[in-house]
């Protein structure tokens, strides 16, 4: 899931520290597809400090959503709906149209989280500038990471550039996909197709995906359980 998806399931809580916790994992990714943690390996560690836990406890539950989220039959279905709607706009691209279909899925549903005020992107935001800096940097070293300067570095970039009020616009989201995708491949899009696309998304979204809610309660409901 993609970032206002994992800030739902941690929208209550009452520190950034769990808030931030849960977009980490997704933050280092797109720092650095080299950063890669396992904190399990130093959860004693991790635990002794309030705040560290707070972060470990959000990480270890960003990891579960995502293992619940890419496994449910609701998954699969959108993904490949969504493969087939939106393949034409793909033609003469070096996109996998399923790379495609799971991000598109993904941003539209943050979309929809935003039109329904299920979240408050002000507040998301909030929780990554009221974190405790030391604490974040704290939980980077005890996991080792090699190069915290870089990822502080993205961080406040992320924080500055607040894209992710772009995803509040559904026309913003074929632009956003393709930028996404230019990380992977190299490619010159048409305004045609990205208009295209555009015109596919929107379709898909007010047509197929009126079952949103289905996701977020499979996932709410699991997460009871999960420690």
């Amino acid at each position: 899931m993609n970032f206002l998806s994992h800030f739902y399931f941690e929208r209550f809580a009452t520190n950034p520290e769990r808030i931030v916790g849960g977009l980490l994992p997704d933050l280092l990714k797109n720092a650095d597809k080299s950063f890669m943690l396992k904190p399990r390996q130093y959860e004693d560690e991790l635990l002794d400090n309030p705040l560290l836990e707070q972060m470990y406890i959000g990480w270890n539950r960003h990891i579960e959503v995502d293992r619940l989220f890419h496994n449910s039959p609701y998954f699969f279905h959108h993904t490949h709906q969504l493969k087939l709607k939106i393949q034409s706009s793909l033609a003469g691209l070096p996109i996998r149209p399923s790379f495609m279909a799971h991000i598109a899925l993904e941003l539209l549903l943050d979309h929809i989280l935003t039109q329904n005020k299920a979240v408050s992107i002000d507040k998301f935001y909030a929780a990554l500038m009221h974190v405790n800096e030391d604490a974040v940097r704290k939980f980077l070293k005890i996991n080792q990471l090699n190069d915290i300067p870089k990822f502080e570095k993205f961080y406040h970039q992320f924080i500055e550039w607040k894209y992710i009020y772009d995803y509040a616009e559904v026309e913003k989201i074929a632009g956003a996909l393709f930028n996404i995708c230019k990380r992977l491949w190299q490619f010159e899009v048409s305004v045609e197709q990205r208009q295209l696309l555009t015109e596919q998304l929107i379709s898909y979204l007010h047509t197929q995906m009126t079952d949103y809610q289905e996701i977020y309660q499979y996932i709410q409901y699991a997460l009871m359980d999960f420690n």
